[in-house]
């Protein structure tokens, strides 16, 4: 019997109003903008004033799980009738600025990451000044309240690491590699931190460049031809569950390869074996939800959560869910 175990404070659920397109078999720019024409297309449910919507996230370039995010809150901002802004910045400084760019827009609402917080209070507070209703997702959630946001979305990292913990003794593992792909990131922290805290074997932090996947797939490949003992690594990101698939592979090791989050390629990796489980956090419910939110709180002054986390994961993915999910994958939802 297949095991499918959800941590989920709030249950929170979205609507799908369009149904995204695939690329074609001609590839390129044709297919793409079809894919962007069907993820936009669709009518406004409702009849309220064209407010305009800013997220800004921690984002690097090529993230796939952003793209999953995105997606649902466009679907949200079409059937809101909202005018959807995004920029991303992985540097933090950056990232503030962002914020402070769309406050001089006076946008309606801000939608924001908070993986490095303390670089963003500064410009949270000029937005709370303006009187820009602000939600934290994905990350932040320690944070949220405290820098004066409606609500935060995502997933309790900590908890989600702790679900990974306890996984991995069920599959009789005894030592662990966390992959940490983004020095600083509270949440990336508090997820290997959960790992250790129900894991009852050792846990070993490694650190890596995660905007160069060349080197992430040596560092890797260095560390477990360095220690035989190693059993499972865990990646904290989809993109990188392929990359510690080839760094195993490089290092004649037979640990397994787990990962936080879902996209295509992991669907196919749980399918095939060549992954053991995924954590998802169900990404297009926190863009989806983030958008949502903003514009009922616009329209009636409603929020969700009384003060915690409106939790969209962890749920536990192995090989079994992960056909159910594979279309849901393909079209960029899940």
């Amino acid at each position: 019997m297949a095991r499918f175990r959800t941590w989920v404070g709030i249950a929170v659920a979205g609507a799908l109003s369009a149904t995204l397109a695939g690329c074609s078999s001609t590839g390129g720019k044709r297919a793409e903008d079809a894919r962007k024409a069907a993820a936009a297309q669709g009518r406004a449910a409702v009849d309220t004033p064209r407010w305009t919507f800013a997220m800004i996230t921690h984002s690097g370039d090529g993230d796939t799980f952003w793209d999953i995010v995105q997606n649902g809150a466009k679907q949200a901002a079409v059937k809101d009738n909202i005018d959807f802004l995004y920029s991303h910045d992985d540097e933090a400084q950056q990232q503030a600025q962002l914020v402070d760019a769309a406050v001089d827009k006076k946008v309606d609402g801000i939608i924001v990451t908070l993986a490095k917080p303390d670089a963003l209070k500064a410009a949270l507070a000029r937005a709370r000044k303006a009187g820009i209703p602000v939600i934290t997702v994905n990350s932040g959630s320690a944070e949220s309240k405290a820098f004066g946001a409606l609500a935060h979305i995502g997933q309790d990292e900590t908890v989600a690491g702790e679900a990974v913990g306890e996984e991995l003794n069920e599959r009789g593992r005894k030592k662990v590699l966390c992959v940490l792909h983004e020095q600083g990131n509270v949440g990336h922290e508090q997820r290997c931190a959960g790992v250790a805290e129900t894991f009852h074997g050792t846990v070993d932090n490694l650190y890596v460049n995660g905007t160069n996947m060349p080197d992430v797939q040596s560092a890797i490949g260095a560390r477990l031809q360095a220690d035989t003992s190693v059993d499972a690594v865990v990646t904290l990101g989809a993109p990188y569950a392929d990359t510690a698939v080839k760094a195993r592979s490089d290092a004649g090791s037979k640990a397994e390869i787990d990962t936080f989050d879902l996209n295509a390629k992991v669907a196919a990796g749980l399918t095939d074996g060549s992954l053991g489980f995924a954590v998802d956090q169900q990404p297009y419910l926190q863009g989806y939800e983030a958008v949502d939110l903003l514009w009922a709180y616009r329209y009636n002054g409603d929020v969700l959560g009384g003060g915690r986390p409106v939790l969209t994961g962890p749920q536990i993915v192995t090989e079994d869910e992960a056909a159910k999910l594979a279309d849901y994958t393909k079209r960029g939802t899940r």
